[in-house]
């Protein structure tokens, strides 16, 4: 199987919050991995319908396993991994097994765009006789977040409508519909302890019952076999009473790799994964298998995922979909997934909602699409109401202040992206005055500026105070904060790579070019590595080089030296920038900083960027394997901060630079 191992997983998402998820080796190790898991109010109420299958081949020579499971206490049975040869992710997951007796069986995963629905195909590509193929699915109806056990509710017989198979497990859970070619045996069992070890690793429940009514059979020596599963109500319309198995999952597979081949890139069709339904708009699931839309994800991812890959349109539903949620200047953090109110604890989730409008904005300008003047009266209007509500004072001590900088913070809420608590306890505070959020902040209100003229002063006394205040002389970098716990004068000198938005990756750079250079230096030696930022530096008190154990004690590491690939390219154009910008510049940059970040996709989350990463050697990839704001960012790094056409932005982040009585030329007045 090459050198893909069972820490490698693969996803076919539905472009409606489901999808269909595993490892290379087919051995399911977290509560996540499923064929059939949908979400029932897009993109959220997920759960898990039809969680794996046993397959095994009957040939003259005897029965072999397709397939392993692992029991516990840690037992892996069948056999069926020890017989993959090869295994493929791209255009979808696909495995060939080699039998003993040198039969060849390929198999295939395939989940079309827009419908809860997957496709599985098995054929022989190699053969000495006879072949029977057997398939036991296994079945559940939960929480994608819980767990099932055995129980004497479940609904194991199946109502056969025309050639489907339908089971209703539950009340209140979508039916399981099931299209095969061919023939069904019932014979319902539990099987007993299935054993999760990505859930042990995380100090979880880690052991499952699932129910499996039956077994089909097919002869692979007819052709190929076919099986299409789907959730109700969208499956009665997704697999019709009239096709044949075989037919509808050629169809799938026709439709789907038209349509991937259409992506110019394997960043491009990872970003494509995140954008899906809600309501009837659009929004960007914040990863992989667990996280659903979360407003500070969504409008950092947005950046790559929506406006770097050309998908302007969709960018612009999105923000659109949001807009109308600002609540006294704040916008939601997360929606979560069972209907409960928004959460608003995030500080910097608006202004990042700020930064992609006008993304979006000069995105339709360079690109001459038009955007409608309602739509765009929205978006300037919810810009205005955060600034207004964050000026008037709001939620948890969120405030101007009258050094032109943003206050914010109350014991006990997290509201910055560094946002880890362990019960009661926040990991990192960082009450007064963050280094980012400041950034964000001024650089929202320059954005603002340009169309309403009452944020520009705001702006020019508080760009004054950031260049007065965050130098740190003896460090030669960024204070982390200031006005720490909203103490006048008071600064924490915490080497964290927050300070990287000041120096880039945002249109008004904070730091004269001296400077920036001195700090960005600092970053790269101490927080840099091949596949993002550390979020603390190795020596300061509290780093964590391993992502480990249980809840807790990740936790209390997540931003305690973890490494994060989205902050790479805003290190990377600060990079670029501070060495003048030119194709060569941006040559290099692509070979020293990007190219080991692409490497990434051939390992965990097979073809995308996973979450966090190690702060220590070898940086193993950890946390969610499918992220957004790590594939958003590196896309946008990609398309766009080494693009070597881009327009320059030098002259702007100059004047922007330059002292306060000189902000005028950034604003474009006076």
């Amino acid at each position: 199987m090459g050198t893909y191992s069972q820490r490698d997983e693969w996803l076919e998402p539905d472009g409606l919050g489901g999808f269909a998820s595993g490892t290379a080796t087919g051995i399911r190790t977290r509560r996540y991995h499923a064929l059939l898991l949908a979400a029932t109010t897009p993109p959220t109420g997920r759960v898990v319908l039809v969680n794996g299958f046993d397959a095994w081949v009957e040939t003259a020579a005897g029965t072999f396993a397709l397939s392993s499971q692992r029991y516990e206490p840690g037992v892996t049975h069948p056999d069926g991994a020890a017989r993959i040869t090869s295994f493929a992710v791209d255009p979808w997951p696909t495995w060939t097994f080699t039998l003993e007796d040198g039969t060849v069986v390929e198999q295939s995963i395939v989940v079309p765009h827009g419908s809860p629905v997957v496709a599985l195909t098995w054929s022989l590509t190699s053969s000495n006789g006879p072949a029977t193929l057997s398939v036991r699915p296994f079945l559940s109806g939960r929480d994608y977040h819980s767990m099932h056990h055995e129980n004497g509710a479940f609904r194991f017989e199946p109502e056969r409508v025309g050639p489907r198979l339908v089971w209703r497990p539950y009340d209140g859970i979508p039916a399981i519909h099931a299209l095969a070619n061919g023939d069904y045996e019932h014979r319902p069992d539990w099987y007993r302890n299935f054993r999760y070890d990505e859930e042990l690793a995380r100090g979880l429940d880690a052991s499952e019952d699932l129910a499996s009514p039956g077994v089909f059979h097919w002869d692979l020596n007819d052709g190929s076999a076919a099986m299409v599963l789907g959730a109700a109500p969208s499956a009665e319309i997704a697999i019709p009473r009239d096709v044949d198995a075989r037919d509808l999952a050629a169809a799938i597979h026709d439709r789907e790799r038209a349509r991937r081949a259409q992506f110019p890139s394997r960043l491009h069709r990872a970003a494509d994964a995140y954008i899906v339904t809600r309501g009837s708009g659009q929004t960007i699931v914040a990863g992989y298998p667990w996280f659903t839309d979360w407003g500070r994800d969504t409008f950092i991812a947005l950046r790559g995922i929506g406006l770097a890959s050309g998908r302007v349109d969709e960018a612009r539903r999105i923000l659109l979909e949001w807009a109308g949620a600002v609540s006294e200047g704040m916008l939601p953090n997360r929606f979560p997934d069972r209907g409960e109110a928004p959460e608003f604890n995030s500080v910097d989730a608006s202004l990042w909602f700020i930064i992609a409008v006008y993304d979006l904005l000069d995105a339709a300008t360079r690109g001459r699409l038009e955007i409608a003047p309602a739509d765009r009266a929205a978006l300037e209007r919810a810009v205005d109401d955060i600034l207004t509500g964050y000026s008037r004072g709001t939620r948890f001590g969120i405030r101007l202040d009258d050094d032109g900088l943003l206050a914010a913070g109350v014991p006990g809420v997290q509201l910055t992206w560094m946002d880890a608590k362990v019960g009661d306890h926040v990991i990192t505070p960082r009450i007064g005055k963050p280094v980012e959020v400041e950034a964000l902040w001024l650089n929202a209100l320059w954005l603002a500026g340009r169309h309403s003229p009452q944020w520009r002063d705001v702006f020019a006394r508080g760009s004054a105070t950031f260049a007065q205040r965050f130098w740190n002389e003896s460090a030669g970098a960024l204070y982390d904060v200031i006005d720490v716990d909203h103490r006048p004068g008071t600064a924490d000198a915490t080497l964290c790579p927050n300070q990287i938005f000041a120096l880039g990756g945002l249109p008004v750079v904070l730091v004269d070019t001296d400077k920036a250079a001195r700090a960005l230096d600092l970053v790269q030696a101490r927080l840099w590595t091949p596949i993002g930022l550390r979020s603390l530096a190795p020596g300061e008190p509290g780093y964590v080089g391993r992502y480990a154990g249980g809840v807790s004690a990740r936790d209390g590491g997540y931003h305690q030296g973890t490494v994060w690939p989205w902050l790479l390219s805003s290190f990377v154009d600060a990079w670029v920038r501070i060495r003048g910008g030119g194709r060569a510049v941006k040559e290099q940059a692509r070979e020293r900083f990007l190219a080991p970040l692409l490497r990434h996709l051939d390992e965990h989350g097979l073809g995308h960027i996973a979450e966090i990463a190690d702060g220590d050697v070898p940086h193993t990839p950890n946390g969610c394997p499918f992220q957004a704001w790590s594939v958003g960012e590196a896309l946008r790094l990609d398309q766009v901060v080494l693009a070597p056409d881009a327009p320059s932005r030098n002259r702007r982040r100059k004047a922007a630079s330059k002292p306060a009585e000189d902000v005028s030329d950034a604003l474009g007045v006076g």
